[in-house]
């Protein structure tokens, strides 16, 4: 039996996710701080034959990262596959990130994703002798206006990749950064539809990605098939990255 936990797994890419490993025949675990998600998502995957955990966390409080692995372990007895998909930002520009607001963005996107890789590996695949962590970056990886303290945030999670990897493939265990570009969730919907047009405009592919282009990259990469993939960034962005911000830079 396939395990794989997915932080945020009540909507948008951690959703999707969760469906895809479920589909390859992984028994799933998804966290998030809003139970009502979670069950939804608990319920269409039990309605489908797949073994399903759903645990109302907010896996910035350390405790409650120990709460889900312990449940998690509880109930499946390992993890094989652990997705760090939670995070969360907010558009600024870069004068006007108070301390507050660039400490709520790292302690989610990098302090948070260390203190659950860091107990799933100890606990179960450095034991196991083997797992995969994905973690989500962030596309165009050269920075994005507005968001300093998130592009920051996710390219942290890149090297992180990179670095555990260099450590921890003596264990077998495989760790990888996935980095989406402009993806059409719930929270990209927020930013208001004149914005989300531009964005769409700067992208080659000529539309937005979904969150099952995203997960369908995160089920290959946790399969056997990308058994010598490690320690590297794989982009998800339909060109974004290659063809870069395609926009006037701010005014001197």
């Amino acid at each position: 039996m396939t395990v794989a936990l997915i932080s945020g797994g009540g909507t948008g890419i951690g959703r999707a996710t969760a469906r895809e490993l479920a589909r390859a025949g992984a028994s799933v675990a998804i966290c998030g701080r809003r139970s009502e998600p979670l069950e939804a998502v608990r319920a269409e995957l039990e309605g489908a034959g797949t073994e399903c955990l759903a645990v109302p966390a907010d896996i910035r409080e350390p405790e409650q990262v120990d709460l889900i692995v312990n449940q998690t372990l509880d109930r499946f007895g390992r993890v094989d596959i652990l997705v760090n998909n939670a995070g969360g930002q907010f558009l600024a520009p870069a004068e006007e990130i108070s301390s507050n607001g660039w400490r709520a963005v790292h302690r989610l996107a990098v302090d948070a994703s260390w203190n659950m890789t860091r107990a799933v590996a100890t606990r179960s695949m450095i034991p196991n002798r083997g797992g995969v962590v994905i973690f989500i970056g962030f596309s165009p990886r050269r920075g994005i206006p507005e968001m300093a303290h998130a592009s920051a945030a996710r390219a942290a999670l890149e090297n992180l990749a990179g670095s555990l990897s260099n450590e921890w493939s003596r264990y077998g265990i495989r760790t990888v950064c996935v980095a989406p570009g402009t993806i059409l969730t719930e929270g990209l919907e927020g930013y208001g539809a004149e914005r989300i047009a531009a964005w769409e405009r700067s992208i080659p592919a000529g539309r937005l990605g979904t969150p099952e282009d995203v997960a369908a990259v995160i089920a290959f990469l946790a399969s056997p098939a990308a058994s010598y993939v490690t320690g590297t960034t794989v982009v998800v962005d339909g060109g974004a990255d290659a063809w870069g911000l395609a926009e006037p830079p701010p005014p001197v």
